[in-house]
């Protein structure tokens, strides 16, 4: 068999796509840093402070700004609804990911999407000339729509598209696009560049930049063909978008692959989101899924970030936002690292290594958080341990989740599961960020005692019910779930379908 390549095509296919990326990981990334300036913002706003005219004349410095901004309700309020209404836009897209996948295709349905992120840019970008509070929330509000679409729509579209041989390594580039646009918005967030009084709604409008490049290059890729086979069975087109993507070779052993995938889809009744919920011959693949996405965002890695400025304070260092933008780089470099790795070692290999490395992890800041106070120098090792975390968790845990669910699934459902896994991973994200700050109070240094536990218990799961998916097709990883079943009588309401499996086999 002639051996699978990327070419130049496939190239710009996956990179127009990862844009979409990397606006959701700007967008996570962009509010934090001009915190302080955007809630002086809100408080002339708002008119909470009578004296706010004053301060901001042309010629003030934010020296001469209010002490008390930020600290009155009003403000506390709009600025804490500022943050997580993003994730509230999340969770409501996410079930529509399928419906805007299937509606015109991949491509088009990325492309229809950018509209929303323009729409939140421009919304933030010109903040300043009605209430900011206002069009803040309503930007970040439209632009959290936007990335639940992207976050399901990329992973789709480059799970379809990528050579099996390169399926995990071209997947996990959604999640280092994500990463980059972390990073490019805490460099640029910082108060000499775009985080200042000045400049903060042009930091906040530039979130919306990747859709407009990515609009204009989106006309040049191909469209899925999976999809153009599979679910609209134009065979000739599939065969075309083949050409295109992987160069000048026989596409007839994949045109098979999908003609089989086709008759067994075609058996199979629609699945909408809750149809797949119900349904018992995909609950395996539906749990796997599901369970992936929560040990991402139940691992403790959010709340890393929240407290890794903290930690890094308390070391000593006397610039604690460029350690923690240092945090940024390592979760970067080590999601290249996962890019390389994933498809030598494999999706379940190296989701076992990152959990079983973030537990120990989480351990040793438990430890050294505690200690800190009577032993000076443990705050290095927790500051050590931070490192240690990221790293592991961009290895496998963070990028794997992403993509591994578009391998799981058939052609029929992989829309409905990627609905799915986007709103468990979005819900989740909005439960860490809504109760940390309350569960850190509680427990103090000991809250990473309880990620320790849930990460050993992700490990375990991992261990015990993820199948390796690597260099597999998606007919051979659903042979996987359906290895060891027992074919029951059918009952009426089942439609013929495989009952609820018995056993479950490992990788």
């Amino acid at each position: 068999m002639e051996p699978e390549r990327v070419t130049g095509t496939l190239a710009l296919a996956v990179f127009t796509a990862v844009l979409g990326s990397m606006q959701f990981g700007y967008s996570i990334g962009v509010i934090n840093a001009p915190q302080k300036v955007i809630e002086k913002h809100y408080g002339r706003s708002l008119g909470v402070w009578p004296d706010m005219a004053t301060a901001l004349a042309e010629n003030s410095t934010e020296e001469e700004w209010p002490q008390e901004a930020g600290q009155h309700p009003d403000v506390i309020m709009y600025w804490s609804l500022s943050v997580a209404i993003f994730s509230v836009g999340g969770m409501l897209s996410s079930f529509l990911i399928g419906f805007v996948g299937n509606l015109r295709g991949r491509v088009k349905g990325m492309l229809m999407i950018n509209v929303l992120a323009v729409v939140a840019g421009l919304l933030m970008f010109f903040c300043r000339m009605w209430k900011p509070h206002i069009m803040v929330i309503a930007g970040r509000a439209v632009m959290g729509f936007y990335c639940g679409l992207a976050s399901g729509l990329v992973p789709l579209y480059i799970g379809e598209i990528a050579p099996k041989s390169y399926r995990g390594a071209l997947g996990a580039l959604h999640q280092l696009a994500i990463v980059t646009g972390i990073l490019i918005s805490q460099v640029i967030g910082l108060d000499f560049a775009l985080g200042n009084d000045r400049m903060w709604p042009m930091l906040l409008g530039l979130s919306g930049a990747p859709a407009v490049l990515q609009s204009l290059l989106l006309p040049f890729c191909p469209e899925s063909p999976r999809y153009l086979y599979i679910l609209l069975g134009k065979e000739d087109d599939a065969r075309r978008s083949l050409l295109r993507l992987k160069g000048n070779h026989d596409p007839t052993p994949e045109l098979e692959e999908m003609k089989r995938e086709k008759e067994e889809a075609d058996k199979e009744p629609k699945y909408s989101v809750l149809s797949l919920i119900c349904s018992s011959v995909h609950r395996q693949q539906l749990l796997v899924a599901l369970m992936m996405h929560l040990s991402q965002q139940f691992s403790g890695i959010n709340a890393i970030f929240y407290y890794s400025t903290a930690i890094f304070e308390v070391a000593g260092v006397s610039q604690p936002v460029y350690a923690t933008i240092g945090v940024g780089v390592i979760n970067t470099i080590f999601t290249v690292a996962s890019v390389v790795l994933v498809d030598r070692a494999g999706r379940r290999t190296l989701c076992l290594v990152g959990m079983a490395g973030m537990c120990c992890c989480a351990i040793a800041m438990t430890v050294g958080m505690k200690l800190q106070a009577g032993f000076p120098w443990m705050s290095y090792v927790s500051m050590s341990a931070i490192f240690l975390f990221v790293s592991f968790f961009e290895i496998g845990p963070g990028p794997i989740p992403w993509f591994i669910v578009a391998e799981l699934f058939s052609q029929g459902p992989r829309p409905a599961a990627m609905a799915l896994a986007g709103f468990c991973n979005w819900t989740c994200n909005f439960v860490v960020g809504l109760t940390f700050p309350y569960i850190q109070a509680w427990l103090d240094s000991y809250v990473f005692a309880v990620f320790a536990v849930l990460l050993f218990v992700f490990t375990v799961f991992i261990y015990l019910r993820v199948p390796e998916t690597k260099g597999k097709t998606f007919k051979e990883i659903a042979a996987v779930f359906q290895k060891g079943r027992k074919r029951p009588r059918q009952h009426p309401e089942d439609n013929g379908e495989l009952q609820e499996l018995k056993t479950f086999s490992d990788a």
